[in-house]
């Protein structure tokens, strides 16, 4: 999951899972087709979406969005188009709506987003999808039983049209194709998920990657199963090119910001099957978490927090093996996540990272879900 925003703060980092497959709403959240199945399986797709992109332009100009540079990227050419191009139209009432909305709870930025594939544009109205119903019903514990852009669409649509919104994202086409190649150029997401599969007993069969440069700190993941196809879906911010930093400081930074979405959908499925366990072990949440830091509300239970170390613990693995012949990295790359982990909130990080490499090296072969008992008693004895 990735990092939760709030206005005007330093770096924090809080990722969120969308619950995709949830029980407490009887409404289907997908349909894929077995044609849809066939013609995505094994592979990725890298997109800037046109529904989300405006939904992403449309909260950025919100007073809440122009001051909140965590949950948007507020650098770059891009933003200062954006701004020239939609801070005209701030005060139509439907940003005024989804500024309120924003203020009453930021996951109404991810009710949003997390359904633009919900709709699609046929010239200037939004005819529903074929395969996407209603995917973002739950975030955090929080549940909504109605689409945001199902009620708001009039408005959307009437704001996309006023703001010509179409011919914007059809002028910045060759911007995002660039967005995709530095995807393929410096993130290896085939590398990820082939390591991830050798490593863990769960089995994906497609993953898509929403992006866009106006993504900064709020970044999340969800997956679809659906007649044994299962689908994974991340979004997540344009690759970063930071001065300053080598290629290989690059790779593993942009890496680091894809894998830790990726291996939820590997590192969660044993944690639940061990969830009495881990509830156990994590009992004394004060041990494991500063309840003072910022966003780990959004982790209350024992589970949720497990799940949270063994993500940027595993990305930590995974690093000592893709990085091997540069120790000095993969040493930088473990002070720094362990860094980032305590500063958000988990305060066991680096003894934490220590127990894992350790039954990791003593358990060479082994699926990572068969060390969870020994982690997990490891965490019930601190």
């Amino acid at each position: 999951m990735r990092r939760f925003p709030i206005a005007r703060t330093a770096f924090i980092a809080l990722f969120l899972t969308v619950a995709a497959l949830s029980s407490f709403a009887q409404q289907p959240k997908v349909k894929f087709t077995k044609a849809f199945a066939k013609a995505n399986k094994g592979k990725y797709h890298i997109e800037v979406n046109e529904v989300k992109e405006l939904l992403i332009i449309m909260q950025a100009i919100t007073d809440y969005g122009l001051g909140n540079d965590d949950m948007f990227d507020q650098e770059g050419d891009y933003y200062k188009e954006v701004l020239t191009h939609f801070k005209p139209f701030k005060n139509e009432l439907i940003i005024l709506k989804m500024d309120s909305l924003l203020k009453e709870s930021p996951l109404n930025y991810i009710f949003f987003t997390g359904n633009s594939k919900t709709y699609n544009f046929d010239g200037d109205t939004l005819i529903p999808d074929q395969f996407y119903l209603f995917p973002a019903q739950e975030v955090a514990k929080v549940k909504i039983d109605v689409n945001p852009i199902t009620t708001y669409k009039k408005e959307i649509e009437e704001f996309a049209k006023k703001s010509n919104f179409r011919k914007f994202y059809k002028d910045h086409q060759p911007f995002y194709e660039q967005l995709y190649k530095d995807y393929e150029q410096k993130v290896n997401l085939q590398k990820q998920w082939r390591w991830l599969e050798k490593n863990f007993e769960a089995k994906n069969d497609s993953y898509v990657i929403y992006t866009s440069k106006l993504i900064n700190g709020l970044n999340y993941t969800t997956g679809y199963n659906q007649d044994g196809f299962k689908l994974i879906e991340m979004i997540l911010p344009a690759v970063s090119v930071t001065p300053g930093k080598s290629e290989k400081e690059l790779e593993s930074l942009n890496t680091r910001v894809m894998f830790t979405e990726i291996d939820h959908n590997y590192v969660d499925i044993p944690t639940k099957k061990n969830k009495n366990e881990v509830e156990a072990a994590f009992k004394d949440r004060d041990k494991w978490v500063n309840k003072n830091a910022y966003g780990t509300a959004y982790y209350p239970t024992g589970e949720k927090v497990f799940n949270e170390y063994m993500t940027f613990g595993v990305f930590i693995l995974y690093a000592q093996q893709n990085w091997k012949k540069d120790p000095k990295l993969v040493d930088e790359i473990e002070k720094e996540v362990n860094a980032t982990m305590i500063a958000r909130g988990f305060i066991k990080m680096n003894e934490f990272t220590e127990e894992l490499k350790v039954l990791y090296a003593k358990n060479k072969g082994k699926k990572i879900d068969l060390l969870y008992p020994d982690l997990i008693s490891w965490c019930a004895q601190q």
